[in-house]
């Protein structure tokens, strides 16, 4: 590729500042510095920037390649893979975005020792859910080799990625609009998503709030019979493992479950949860008539359990 012109734009980082008003900034740069139909936008970053570039590049001049470039461990794997884009809104994360495809996604691993550690531990959530949904031989991994994953012992690291994108993309080659299978990849996301709008995108990193997504996704499958015993306390024995995530205090369930009426899973009123049903697969479906009102029996569990963060493993 002959690169005639380059122009490096910087993007506040941080949830909060994944607004469209940010997005209409950076057209405006591109329109100045001579951007045309012949463009490519890179995105270098994490989520965020993958997330908002891929949006950029889907609705400037109606569409123009983009290439991403995740350098956190989230971003690796799971932000940059499989074309989602998007921004959020003050009412709910990612209500406003795109399927737009990369033209390419370049990953180095070894970039992932310059994060704050808070930061790969973020990650390390999507990697346990991609773990959840589809390998139990990645769930085993992040299980027995926890020390590794922690000192980012490179074999144990270029696994995790390689693994966690061998998962991604398969999921979305089959159902690349969501429309049915990729669904699994939204495990932990309804609460998550929620938890993050419902404090302004300013407590929680996205895999922090993902962690709690998931802890209580998985005592929903065990309250309405569809996951065992065994296989939901090695879900929360391993989540709670590679914390901890901040405090939940001063955030009402009750607020949280609003949150959910607006989540891009909840169709004509009902809350579609990803459950899983033991590990390496979720049972996702529309309510029923029967099954409607089962999920939200868990809520009880939610305002019980509230104001009890996890505790640092060491």
């Amino acid at each position: 590729m002959q690169v005639d012109f380059a122009e490096v734009m910087f993007f506040p980082q941080g949830e909060k500042n994944k607004r469209f008003a940010n997005v209409e900034v950076l057209a405006e740069r591109m329109v100045a510095a001579g951007a045309d139909r012949s463009s490519v936008v890179v995105a270098m970053g994490g989520g965020v920037v993958n997330d908002t570039g891929g949006f950029l590049a889907s609705i400037f001049m109606r569409g123009v390649p983009v290439i991403q470039i995740p350098t956190t461990l989230l971003s690796q794997v799971d932000a940059a893979v499989g074309g989602k884009t998007g921004v959020n809104l003050e009412s709910g994360k990612n209500l406003i975005g795109t399927f737009h495809q990369p033209s390419a996604v370049l990953v180095d691993s070894e970039v992932l020792a310059t994060l704050p550690e808070r930061e790969y531990r973020a990650g390390l959530f999507e990697v346990i859910k991609h773990g959840v949904i589809a390998s139990p031989e990645l769930f085993e991994m992040m299980d027995s080799r926890r020390e590794d994953v922690l000192a980012l012992h490179p074999e144990v690291v270029d696994r995790m990625v390689c693994e966690s994108v061998r998962i991604k993309a398969e999921v979305v080659s089959a159902d690349e609009r969501e429309g049915g299978l990729r669904r699994i990849l939204n495990f932990g996301h309804t609460i998550g998503h929620g938890l993050e709008a419902e404090t302004s995108y300013s407590r929680f990193l996205h895999g922090e709030a993902v962690s709690f997504g998931m802890t209580a996704a998985t005592h929903l499958a065990s309250l309405v019979g569809v996951l065992g015993d065994a296989d939901r306390d090695a879900i929360l024995r391993q989540v709670d493992a590679y914390g901890p995530i901040p405090s939940l205090e001063g955030i009402e369930a009750d607020a949280l479950v609003r949150r959910t009426l607006s989540d891009k899973k909840t169709i004509k009123g009902k809350v579609h949860f990803v459950l899983p049903d033991r590990i390496g697969t979720l049972w996702c479906r529309p309510e029923s008539k029967r099954t409607q009102w089962r999920p939200r029996f868990g809520w009880r569990w939610l305002r019980h359990e509230w104001h009890h963060p996890k505790r640092d493993p060491g």
